[in-house]
């Protein structure tokens, strides 16, 4: 049983990690899923990836919709849980699970999300689409495309070359351990933007920050309180295909990604909530 399940078990993860933006919660989903597909006739399915991937879309649909209210009411900037990578399989990861892709997702609809993504990320075809919606494909091309108008309109236009993320990674870093803002401020596009999601539970701007002066005041106020970094507490890492760093401190681990065009860093995105930083622990 576990023989003809677990080659799909990677992408159906992908698939709800992207559907939910949670790590714990797409496992979840994968594992419904299996029980599910140990119980069916297994003969009778003709194509098992599908089959699966209608599975999962539903049953992450059904926690897309219960979500929106927990959305609502949450405190500060929402940011997906930190998916964590050797730095090897970066470029294969930015395109398609990079940060601002999926909070650009987190803005759709349900529908809206799961249209685009079984389309254009994963190939589904709309007939089949139209079965997991419970729409017709009509319906699912207009969700599509929508979805699509979105995405083209936040996707970064730029992508940095490896050398220069690796470069302005290891410079941030020495920046960060050593307090020195005449660094960072080098770094920083003057329009750069600073996302800190705390969730309420750990401190953090309760919304965005906008512009390499106020991130420049916003991090000596941070140091200000807890002190500078120590360097062997910091790990270089690929966060959602992007350069950055796994922190570890008394108060739990915390990510920072960084997101790079025409050699500054045009985002930087801090995940401090604890529920979302329990595979890390």
């Amino acid at each position: 049983m576990m023989d003809d399940f677990e080659p799909h078990r990677r992408f159906l993860v992908g698939l709800a990690y992207r559907m939910l933006g949670s790590v714990a919660d797409a496992e979840d989903v994968v594992q419904d899923a299996f029980l599910r597909w140990s119980a069916v006739d297994r003969d009778a399915v003709v194509e098992p990836r599908a089959y699966l991937a209608r599975v999962v879309s539903r049953l992450c649909l059904d926690r897309m919709k219960s979500a929106c209210a927990q959305r609502e009411r949450y405190v500060g900037t929402w940011l997906p849980e930190p998916l964590v990578s050797d730095t090897a399989e970066a470029p294969a990861l930015a395109d398609d699970l990079s940060i601002a892709l999926l909070m650009t997702l987190e803005r759709l609809s349900p529908l809206e999300r799961a249209a685009f993504l079984l389309h254009d990320v994963f190939d589904m075809d709309y007939a089949a689409i139209a079965e997991v919606l419970e729409r017709s494909e009509a319906a699912c091309r207009q969700l599509a495309a929508r979805a699509r108008d979105h995405v083209r309109d936040d996707r970064p236009r730029f992508a940095p070359s490896g050398d220069a993320g690796a470069r302005l990674a290891t410079a941030f870093q020495a920046a960060m351990v050593t307090g020195d803002l005449d660094g960072l401020a080098r770094m920083l596009a003057d329009d750069a933007v600073l996302y800190t999601d705390g969730g309420g539970k750990r401190l953090a701007a309760l919304n965005p920050i906008h512009g390499k002066d106020r991130i420049l005041r916003f991090f000596t106020g941070i140091a200000g309180k807890r002190g500078l970094p120590s360097p062997e507490l910091v790990s270089p890492a690929s966060i959602n295909g992007l350069p950055g760093f796994v922190l570890r401190g008394d108060d739990g681990p915390e990510t920072l990604a960084l997101e790079i065009a025409n050699d500054q860093i045009v985002a930087i995105y801090a995940v401090r909530n604890p529920d979302k930083l329990r595979h890390l622990s």
